[in-house]
């Protein structure tokens, strides 16, 4: 059974189009990722599904409910943990989770027994009746998620949880997220532009670019998808079309692709490629500062997708963001 389903879904802010034909499917009980570069339409396709914004067009159901005709059916089924903070900093830690259970209806016994169940699982027993003001950013974040379990809902959304955090702490919080997973059974839509918390986390993905899906699948299944390895060339100097051209031409080059002064190839082995890549380019008096090989990585399924790189991408997402995932 599909936890989540997502068809056709469009939406506007302004002149940018910021979902332009999501569509994806969810199982029940799975961690589903959407990965995607800052302004890809990510947080706004969550948005749609928590019903905190209506979609201009397409359809969407979460635990068997339409988003748009049953919004209030959908919100009793799920939990949603935004990317800035929904904590008291003057309260505490147990304080903010008692009090998040009574506006879902909860109380007595259940509510307290529920509120010392999640802070055993989250790590926060021993700082339970600590002001959240004096947490660690991890803490924080930590904390934030039990806010969206009090009530053990069917679906958690997590949209960008690790951002901001430092990367011991957020390797602290994929643990805790793994456990999480494991111990509340429940469907985790989880969104992130970090390709590590992806390949990590998610027993599937999809990758999401200017609010359209691109291609979705396991992890591995995504990376076995590209043939061979990579090869990437740092160019000395700005002939980079002749470059794309000269090593386009070579046995045993699947492919090849220009971004900026970087040369993006495929091979069936990096380490015997490198000494004709550089060969054949030399010969051409084309000069080259660096070069590199690694086997498939999630940053090369996109790359092959989409024919940009990731890292340019979320730049520029970050840049142009105005407030609105999705705005360019």
């Amino acid at each position: 059974m599909d936890a989540i389903v997502v068809d056709e879904l469009r939406k506007r802010y302004g002149n940018v189009q910021a979902l332009e034909g999501v569509s994806f499917a969810v199982r029940a009980g799975e961690v589903f990722g959407l990965l995607g570069p800052n302004g890809a339409g990510k947080s706004t396709t969550v948005k749609v599904l928590a019903t905190l914004t209506k979609p201009d067009a397409g359809r969407a159901e979460v635990a068997g409910h339409d988003v748009v005709r049953e919004p209030n059916a959908v919100r009793r089924a799920i939990g949603y943990v935004p990317q800035s903070s929904g904590v008291d900093r003057d309260a505490t830690g147990r304080e903010n989770l008692m009090l998040q259970g009574r506006v879902q209806g909860m109380s007595g016994r259940a509510l307290e027994t529920r509120v010392a169940e999640l802070l055993d699982l989250l790590g926060l027993a021993r700082s339970a009746d600590r002001v959240v003001r004096g947490y660690s950013g991890g803490m924080k974040r930590r904390l934030d998620v039990g806010l969206g379990l009090v009530h053990r809902p069917q679906v958690l959304f997590l949209d960008e949880p690790t951002t901001g955090l430092d990367p011991e702490a957020r390797a602290s919080m994929w643990e805790e997220l793994e456990r999480l997973a494991e111990g509340e059974s429940l469907t985790i839509l989880l969104t992130t532009h970090y390709m590590e918390e992806a390949d990590e986390l998610a027993d599937r993905l999809a990758i999401v670019s200017r609010g359209r899906v691109i291609v979705e699948g396991t992890p591995e299944q995504l990376k076995q998808s590209l043939r061979g390895e990579a090869v990437e060339v740092e160019l000395a100097d700005g002939r980079a079309a002749e470059a794309e051209a000269v090593v386009s031409g070579l046995e045993g080059v699947f492919e090849a692709s220009i971004e900026g002064r970087r040369l993006h190839s495929r091979v069936a082995s990096g380490a015997r490629a490198i000494p004709f890549i550089l060969s054949a380019l030399e010969a051409e008096g084309i000069g080259v500062e660096a070069v590199t090989t690694h086997r498939p990585s999630l940053d090369d399924v996109y790359l092959h997708y989409t024919g940009r790189e990731f890292a340019a991408e979320d730049e520029q997402g970050r840049a142009g963001d105005s407030g609105e995932d999705g705005r360019r």
